[in-house]
């Protein structure tokens, strides 16, 4: 009896121990769960529609977070419909439609069948004037990020508007779409320039929402948001049931999520991180637009998108029918240097002002918060305190960055921009390897 016992307790060790080393309470294991197939169905139906990845591949990119995400499997319903499952314990699925992309099918969801998007033509890339010395230091870096396991899949560079280097990992091409991440985030930001030079934002703007009326949120601006120093709680930590993998990847509304938060800190005093904050401007924009989504689509689609002939980029929405601000727009390299080159021109393209002519210097100034001043409206910044966040690169670099070491970094000083997707599980080397390309600029 004893015996059988102490076989029991071993048994019923195993999985905690091997929970524990994955880091997930038992208590946590159904949120767990649906966190990943969430995921898995997100990416997955993205990554095969968009970036037109193998099931293979989509699941080795995952497996980069967690080893658990190989107990998950997934599996194409459809032409359109993936599905992710863990042995029938969670299911989640996600539809792909042209133009939107793809998003959860979850109870309560809008009817995305009856948005339509608008055609963006495609435009005349820029002027190549390949440089030829600069061109070998990229295709060095390149070669070197991949033996040392960074996966760089595409390095593309803009100088005075011409491309003159650029380089892709087999697979990858100029025209392959690849997830941003939180590169969204400066993206979501433009567009809400473009509202403030159309007059439908302002940054001054308070009592942004209707749930936050009675109550101290109230204060809050919208250049608090844009900033990152709103003062609200957020759990920016990417593990089951955190706010940010909640509203990501298992909720029909994302920026409800964070809309819900209370007041931690008073605003404009304390910056912090948050990927609820940039979707909450998703929200606001919305809002501003008649709180349609369609308008929302007809918007990015004819403001921003179409005039800069970001033909292969896709923003999606969540399955509410608001853009996911702060995490998924694909765009191929070329279509992500078109936004940079925008902010380096000072949101001028040809004879039409975009943005506001004195907002990409208002957006690129340090914030006001008390704990790190090197962020402006949604862009990483290399000034603001003693310690540049980038040493190698020259002071007013800015940039749009994203988790696997995604960058837009704008060098204006070299009236350049300089463009890196990849899917590196470990910290990026930004400085040194971004530092190798400014200098031969």
């Amino acid at each position: 009896m004893k015996k059988i016992l102490v076989i029991a307790l071993v048994l019923f060790a195993l999985p905690l121990i091997a929970l524990h080393r994955l880091g997930i309470s038992p208590l946590g294991l159904g949120e767990a769960m649906t966190m990943g197939t969430g995921m898995t169905a997100k990416l997955g139906c993205s990554g095969i529609h968009l970036s037109g990845f193998s099931d293979d591949e989509i699941l080795y990119d995952l497996a980069s977070y967690s080893p658990a995400a190989k107990a998950i499997s997934l599996r194409r319903i459809d032409a359109t419909t993936v599905e992710a499952d863990i042995n029938g314990m969670s299911v989640t699925r996600a539809r792909y439609i042209p133009g939107l992309g793809c998003a959860l099918e979850l109870p309560g969801m809008i009817d995305r069948d009856a948005l339509a998007v608008p055609v963006i033509a495609a435009t005349e890339g820029p002027k190549q004037a390949v440089d030829t010395q600069l061109q070998s230091i990229v295709d060095a870096v390149m070669a070197e990020d991949n033996v040392a396991g960074l996966d760089t899949r595409a390095l593309y560079v803009l100088r005075d508007g011409e491309l003159v280097a650029e380089a892709y990992r087999d697979g990858i091409s100029a025209a392959t779409p690849l997830l941003g991440w939180s590169m969204a985030k400066s993206v979501t930001a433009m567009m809400l320039a473009r509202m403030e030079a159309l007059g439908l934002a302002a940054t001054s703007s308070a009592n942004l929402f209707p749930e936050w009326r009675d109550d101290e949120r109230r204060d809050i601006t919208l250049l608090n948001l844009l900033q990152m120093s709103s003062g609200l709680a957020f759990e920016e930590v990417y593990g089951p049931g955190s706010d940010a993998t909640r509203m990501l990847f298992t909720v029909v509304d994302a920026s409800a999520v964070p809309l819900a938060q209370p007041q931690e800190h008073p605003p404009a005093s304390h910056f912090a991180y948050s990927s609820g904050t940039t979707n909450l401007l998703a929200r606001y924009a919305q809002l501003q637009l008649g709180a349609d989504p369609q308008a929302a689509i007809d918007f990015w689609s004819t403001q921003l998108a179409g005039p800069l002939g970001l033909a292969g980029t896709t923003f999606e929405m969540d399955p509410s029918g608001v853009f996911v601000g702060s995490s998924y727009l694909y765009a191929p390299a070329r279509d992500w240097a078109r936004l940079g080159q925008l902010m380096l021109d000072d949101g001028r393209l040809g004879d039409q002002q975009l943005l506001p002519a004195d907002w990409v210097a208002r957006a690129t100034a340090p914030n006001s918060s008390s704990n790190d001043p090197r962020y402006g409206y949604q862009f990483w910044l290399n000034r603001g305190t003693k310690e540049p966040r980038w040493p190698a690169l020259e002071p007013g670099a800015y940039a749009m960055m994203g988790n696997r070491g995604q960058v837009v970094m704008m060098l204006p000083e070299h009236n350049a921009v300089v463009v890196r997707l990849g899917w590196s599980a470990t910290e990026y080397p930004y400085s040194q390897q971004l530092g190798r390309i400014q200098a031969a600029l």
